[in-house]
């Protein structure tokens, strides 16, 4: 199994050893069924980040400047998620075996990341990259809010910044290749949305799956548990989801003038909620 560390890292911006994970208020938490299965799950798909983080080097490997940002910030402060993520897990639902759950979730998932799965050219990579952060960015700014408990807002608060940021730059990086490769509008628009489409889909699916057959060792996972478990998502999406920020983020790539921007407005939002909530 890959072997995931920060340990010698000393430009995150922002430490474990900060937060005060003794603190945590137990009791706010460990009856949460829902709330345990979404951080234990994003845990194991944070503490993977080096899988496509290699993927994403060997694609971009003759950019040394993307090169360098990808393995000197965005991966260890990915992995940092992930570390975070976990020890919240194993300190507020200390039950849980994470060790073994992972271990079937990573051999599984090890097998659908894949080279293949990227865009065919660099700047649509980019584009597909805005995506994922869009989404993840929006994600935990929603868990923050959603957290009944101080530490994990706390956690889901930095690791939201963190998003906004790996966003900026990967728009950044889009913006140098969408020069040289001069990629169409429909050609952006049509990678945004497939990319929506598939955002949280599969990792989400074998991640949830691994910890619910941990968790719940007495019953078969079938695929109706998984539905449930999203239907928790969508119903705390519709109170705390920043549909707003989300909107603008994922529309950014297509550089729309103000006035056009404000006239597709109404059919994006629709089309956001749609993919965050289906």
């Amino acid at each position: 199994m890959t072997s995931h560390t920060v340990d010698g890292k000393t430009d995150l911006p922002w430490s474990m050893d900060a937060i005060r994970y003794s603190d945590i208020a137990r009791d706010a938490v460990e009856d949460d069924a829902l709330l345990f299965q979404i951080v234990a799950s994003a845990s194991f798909i944070e503490i993977t980040s080096d899988l496509y983080t290699e993927n994403l080097i060997e694609y971009f490997r003759d950019d040394p400047e993307l090169v360098d940002w990808l393995a000197q910030h965005w991966e260890p402060e990915e992995l940092q998620h992930g570390a975070a993520l976990k020890r919240y897990v194993e300190t507020a639902w200390p039950e849980f075996d994470w060790q073994r759950a992972y271990a079937g979730f990573f051999a599984e998932y090890s097998r659908c990341c894949s080279l293949e799965n990227l865009a065919p050219t660099r700047a649509l990579e980019m584009v597909a990259r805005c995506v994922v952060e869009t989404g993840t960015a929006s994600f935990y700014r929603m868990l923050a809010e959603a957290a009944p408990e101080p530490i994990l807002h706390q956690i889901a608060s930095n690791i939201a910044a963190d998003e906004v940021r790996h966003y900026k730059n990967f728009y950044y990086f889009f913006r140098r290749y969408r020069a040289s490769e001069h990629p169409g509008r429909t050609a952006v628009l049509k990678t945004l949305w497939d990319r929506a489409q598939e955002v949280d889909t599969e990792d989400a699916y074998i991640a949830f799956k691994h910890v619910f057959r941990v968790s719940n060792p007495e019953a078969e996972f079938q695929p109706a548990d998984y539905e449930t478990f999203r239907t928790g998502v969508r119903r705390m999406g519709r109170e705390y989801f920043p549909y707003g920020m989300a909107l603008k983020m994922f529309l950014k790539p297509l550089g729309l003038a103000p006035a056009i921007g404000r006239m597709v407005l109404p059919s994006a939002a629709a089309a956001t909620r749609f993919l965050i909530l289906r």
